[in-house]
């Protein structure tokens, strides 16, 4: 914008004849600029011949004029519109024309305010109800051109066909459709002329998509890269004021319309097979519809129930159980850190889920879980240093938090405690500790009291071990006992009275059970024979080998010492062993895979009838063999005694 200040002493006199004539100068120069030809006049000089009129108090009826003159030229304009073919093949060239329209008239109102410059910020703005010169030229431009009906509606028509194509993957003149709808805004007409209609459209074309694509298995990806196209119109060309409901019907109409059907379709899909990218992207998308969260987090408490409750259901895959129920947990917790945003909602929804699957089943997981940390904690397991048997501890508790039945697994815990310690079993008495610590930390000092006394029985036991050896020393037969007090293991663990064992054994126990009593006396010494084992030197014709046995094994495999054959019964007399504790050690001993005995007839399972003799054309590799015992599904024990048979 640029004007000339005159000297009012330059200024002439004021006549009806000079009036007329500055104006037709002024009009002539208006029209130039309005049909694009060149000015005849300096733009300084008409600047000026507008500053002598407003000085001379004409204002009013120089305003006027000027904007019959405008409302004239823009009048003229509406023809070529409401003249241009139909045809909707000619709808980019009418939206084109429009354009360019439009410029025309942005760059002639410009250029006509800064020669009427002085006008505009003198009378006119001193006259708060007249429309600048700029305001006017939207003014006109709206009632004269964009206001008309079949204008508009061709116009709006046009734009919504070229954003329809976009949509479709063809390439538009994004600058037409931005400098249009920008015509649109200036002109105050977006809303009520375009916007309505095209939320109208993108209502009826993403309904009718949702409903064609939600079947398909890139749906979820699919919609996101709708909401970012439509995301990027709004940068490239809609208005701003746009987006928010542009974006709620999208979301309504691809996610919220068929938000049920996307979980029961998808999300245990997207579970079992942990794809962690799409349950993250539905995550975000369900976030931004209404109740889509809420939905989500019920899905995913059914699907955890349901999937736990299956593990923990199959009794035929309780040897499993703990490590699924883990790796199971594991996997829910990487869910909700890397797709769920670690929202505390869905972390509460898994713990309720699943306290409310793993107690379904009732004792038997608590069972388990005791099982399987004495599988962690016992000797000979090569699995995980100190640090990975710490975290898989540490696993363990929070598993072992969800369980109802916690004095199930206390009773089981105990007795696999007891049995660790006896036969020295533990892999490492700081992870044994450290398991009690978690334990006393989750349960209080009540749960784990008896535990821990039974440590210090062990401590006691090893004193009086040292001190009995120092006094009863024997060549032919070495002697180990540890021992931990009844009160600590409740009343479950079975005691062999019946046992009948060999005469050196009996003297050997006399002789520990009064050393023993001279330490404590009031107390009572129980022998726990099933915990028992002991090393029989023995001799087949391929060579000597030691057999690492139990003590019930032992009894057995003692009396081939005296002959070759016994029937089933011969032994039950001879050695005292129950029934079916002794039809588990002769199945151990002739019918796995150390067969130290042979069992006449050949079969699986021992009778009554059977008949055993000594194997002397037993072979293997190794010079000591560990032949282990047949348990039942559950064993019970308390005290132990070791011989080693030289």
């Amino acid at each position: 914008e640029s004007h000339v200040c005159v000297s009012k002493h330059n200024r002439p006199e004021l006549t009806d004849s000079y009036t007329e004539d500055t104006w037709i100068k002024l009009r002539d120069a208006v029209s130039a600029i309005q049909n694009s030809t060149s000015i005849k006049y300096n733009l300084e000089e008409l600047y000026q011949a507008v500053e002598n009129l407003c000085s001379y108090k004409v204002s009013p009826v120089l305003y006027k004029q000027l904007r019959q003159v405008c409302e004239d030229h823009i009048q003229a304009q509406i023809h070529q519109f409401r003249e241009y073919p139909s045809s909707s093949l000619d709808s980019l060239s009418f939206l084109k024309r429009m354009n360019r329209c439009w410029q025309d008239h942005c760059s002639q109102t410009i250029m006509i305010r800064s020669i009427f410059l002085f006008l505009d910020r003198t009378y006119i703005l001193q006259n708060s109800l007249l429309p600048s010169i700029w305001d006017t030229g939207l003014e006109l431009f709206r009632t004269h051109i964009v206001s008309d009906g079949a204008v508009q509606s061709r116009t709006v028509e046009g734009i919504l066909e070229q954003i329809e194509r976009e949509r479709n993957g063809e390439t538009v003149d994004r600058s037409l459709l931005r400098s249009l709808l920008g015509m649109l805004s200036d002109l105050q007409v977006y809303k009520d002329s375009f916007e309505q209609r095209f939320l109208t459209e993108t209502n009826r074309l993403y309904a009718a998509e949702g409903q064609r694509l939600m079947q398909e298995r890139d749906y979820l990806h699919h919609v996101s890269r709708r909401l970012e196209e439509e995301n990027d119109r709004v940068i490239s060309y809609l208005d701003q004021s746009t987006q928010k409901p542009l974006i709620a019907t999208v979301e309504k109409q691809l996610l919220g319309e068929h938000m049920n059907a996307i979980l029961q379709k998808g999300l245990w899909m997207l579970l079992d097979e942990n794809r962690v990218c799409e349950l993250t992207l539905l995550y975000e998308l369900l976030s931004k519809v209404k109740g889509g969260l809420m939905t989500l987090l019920q899905a995913w408490r059914d699907y955890i129930k349901s999937f736990g409750g299956e593990i923990v259901s199959s009794p035929e895959k309780d040897k499993e159980l703990v490590q699924e129920l883990l790796d199971f947990k594991d996997k829910m917790d990487h869910v909700t850190q890397r797709c769920f945003q670690r929202n505390d909602n869905f972390i509460n929804a898994m713990k309720e889920a699943f306290e409310n699957f793993i107690n379904k089943r009732p004792n038997k997981p608590a069972e388990l879980i005791a099982k399987y940390v004495d599988s962690k904690l016992r000797a000979g397991n090569k699995e995980a240093t100190e640090e990975e048997l710490e975290r898989i501890l540490d696993k363990i508790m929070i598993i072992f938090r969800f369980i109802h039945g916690k004095d199930v697994f206390e009773a089981f815990y105990k007795k696999d405690l007891a049995k660790r310690l006896l036969v020295g079993k533990s892999a490492s008495v700081d992870a044994e500790k450290s398991m009690l610590s978690k334990l006393k930390h989750e349960c209080g000092a009540a749960f784990t009291s008896k535990l821990e006394g039974m440590f210090k029985d062990m401590e006691l036991s090893k004193d009086i071990m040292i001190q009995f050896k120092q006094v009863c020393v024997r060549r032919y037969i070495l002697l180990n006992t540890q021992s931990l007090c009844t009160s600590a293991l409740g009343n479950y663990l079975p005691f062999f009275s019946t046992l009948h064992l060999s005469g050196s054994m009996v003297k050997l126990q006399e002789v520990c059970k009064l050393f023993y009593l001279g330490k404590h006396s009031g107390r009572k010494l129980q022998w726990q024979p099933t915990l028992g084992h002991a090393v029989l030197k023995t001799e087949f014709k391929e060579g000597k080998k030691e057999l690492q046995v139990s003590l019930f094994q032992t009894l057995v495999l003692l009396m081939f010492n005296e002959s070759d054959e016994y029937s089933v019964e011969e032994i039950r007399t001879a050695t005292g062993i129950e029934d079916g504790e002794l039809k588990r050690t002769l199945q151990s001993l002739a019918c796995g895979k150390a067969r130290v005995l042979n069992k006449m007839p050949r079969g699986k399972d021992v009778e009554d009838a059977d008949r055993f003799h000594f194997n002397s054309d037993f072979t293997h590799k190794l010079f000591r063999i560990k032949i282990n015992q047949i348990q039942m599904k559950e064993t019970v024990s308390v005290a132990s005694v070791q011989f080693i048979l030289l």
